[in-house]
């Protein structure tokens, strides 16, 4: 008779609920046989449900392989609503029908999560663009232009060009067919894969800024108006990195 351990190594091989050594093992009565197998199946089905899901977040791709394009760019940004640090945005080409066990939008990635999808990102795409634009474009265009700036430079980055992009929430002026998509960072892979590397890229620059300007806790609150933040403003004044169109930055000055 296989020990517990022999069988759970077994069941480590199996991937799919028709395999016919379910059959063999389901009549070993030992509990630790029936753990195995109860941890088993509950993994399968963790994967089946994944790539259900990672399935789904590819239909805007797979409506576009359809038409014979294969070389999609994602966009995303973020930094849109800090009160300071730039505003960063991603544009990332993913190999056709590539899913990454994990990839969603990064505001529903466990923070601990973040650094590990970005590094299996950048290993797997075929490309990727990034765009900054400082505090002191986003004074003088406004964010919302500054963020068009930034997503335009991160296509312009990309070592591929592009046939398609795909943006999430946003038009851009490109000569390059376009599909915006509202939520897109959860409804497609490849804005997903821009809105994870547009993440952590910021959070690096504004960790780097926590040591440049301490007391204002940029690197836990990556900019955001947070109490430690405020806290900072308050006994501290305003930094180089601040964006004085922001309040409450614009009054205090």
């Amino acid at each position: 008779m296989a020990t517990i351990k022999e069988i759970k190594y077994r069941l480590a091989e199996v991937t799919d609920f028709s395999d016919p050594y379910w059959l063999e093992v389901e009549s070993d009565t030992r509990s630790g046989v029936q753990t195995a197998i109860k941890q088993r199946r509950k993994a399968i089905q963790a994967d089946l449900d994944e790539d259900e899901r990672l399935e789904n977040m590819l239909r805007y791709e797979k409506e576009l392989y359809l038409k014979g394009i294969d070389l999609i760019a994602g966009i995303d940004e973020v930094g849109r609503g800090p009160l300071a640090g730039p505003v960063v945005a991603a544009a990332v080409i993913l190999p056709k029908n590539c899913k990454i066990k994990g990839l969603n939008d990064s505001k529903q990635i466990p923070k601990k999560k973040h650094e590990e999808i970005y590094e299996t990102v950048m290993a797997q795409a075929m490309a990727v663009g990034i765009g900054i634009k400082d505090n002191q474009v986003i004074d003088e265009v406004n964010i919302y232009e500054a963020t068009k700036l930034a997503m335009k430079e991160a296509v312009e980055q990309l070592a591929i060009q592009p046939q398609h992009l795909l943006i999430d929430a946003m038009v851009l002026d490109l000569p390059i067919k376009q599909t915006k998509i509202i939520k897109g960072d959860a409804t497609s892979l490849s804005i997903a894969a821009a809105s994870i590397v547009a993440k952590v890229t910021r959070d690096r620059m504004m960790t780097d800024y926590d040591d440049k300007y301490p007391g204002y806790a940029f690197a836990k609150n990556a900019g955001y108006g947070t109490k430690d933040h405020l806290k900072g403003l308050d006994e501290q004044g305003i930094t180089p990195i601040h964006r004085k169109t922001f309040e409450p930055i614009k009054s205090m000055i």
